[in-house]
């Protein structure tokens, strides 16, 4: 059994200055909408929300009245998460444990259809396949259920090198999944139409997709705070083009929801 970290409640929130950089605002932002648009009328969930981080995700289903099991392998993300949870009423934080370890251990703690709600964000870029670790978690969800990837975008992966000038990454992208991201750690980039019939395959078919980033991808980490009416219509142009083409097939991230 894992290490448990008693009950927690995570997250950075939307405001600014909370959530670090303004792409990660944005990041963080359109995910929970997107969430939200796909949780319409679904009650009390149970979720697994592999590679947690800070909790942001956590902390906003589970005060929607959800309930989240949090998994990461990083000590001082989950202490972030943990101050956080202080702040948090009792109801909501009862709602959400951490569990210190990875997704790779997921079948060892939990049995078939033990979710109905499994989110896997930022993970995959980092496994050199990520079609073992979909089948795991695919197996984890009860029928009905819900599975939410958040992966890069294979076919955008030119965009950021061109944007600093860098033509010959540029180049190189047009040819290859790998690439480095903004810490300088390699990882790699998954493209719709192959995770489509990944989920196909395991049972957990494609139900929506969405672009994430399509606008401020190119904008750089020490950019000034947006904030008031200017914050409010970035977001929304940013949705807009999220779940618009041709906008979002190029979009930074790609969030591929399929249900079971």
């Amino acid at each position: 059994m894992p290490s448990r970290s008693g009950s927690f409640a995570g997250g950075t929130g939307t405001a600014p200055g909370r959530s670090g950089t303004l792409r990660n605002l944005v990041r963080q932002e359109m995910v929970a909408r997107q969430l939200a648009e796909q949780l319409t009328g679904r009650i009390a969930q149970r979720v697994l929300d592999i590679g947690c981080g800070q909790g942001t995700q956590a902390l906003r289903l589970a005060r929607a009245g959800h309930y989240v099991t949090g998994i990461d392998s990083d000590p001082a993300a989950l202490g972030a998460a943990q101050e956080t949870l202080a702040e948090e009423p009792d109801a909501v934080r009862e709602r959400v444990q951490l569990l210190i370890g990875d997704g790779h251990q997921c079948g060892r703690w939990f049995g078939a259809r033990s979710f109905d709600v499994v989110l896997c964000h930022g993970v995959l870029m980092y496994l050199p396949d990520p079609d073992p670790m979909i089948a795991s978690l695919a197996r984890l969800l009860a029928p009905g259920g819900l599975l939410s990837l958040v992966v890069r975008n294979r076919d955008a992966l030119a965009l950021r090198p061109a944007a600093a000038g860098d033509w010959r990454a540029a180049l190189e992208a047009f040819e290859s999944d790998r690439y480095y991201n903004r810490l300088g750690l390699a990882a790699r980039a998954d493209r719709i139409g192959d995770l489509a019939v990944t989920l196909s395959e395991v049972s957990v078919p494609l139900r929506h997709w969405y672009g994430v980033r399509v606008l401020t991808e190119s904008t750089p980490d020490d950019a000034p705070p947006v904030d008031g009416r200017q914050l409010a219509q970035l977001l929304e142009a940013e949705e807009r083009a999220g779940r618009t083409d041709p906008y979002r097939q190029v979009a930074a991230l790609l969030h591929v929801v399929g249900m079971k």
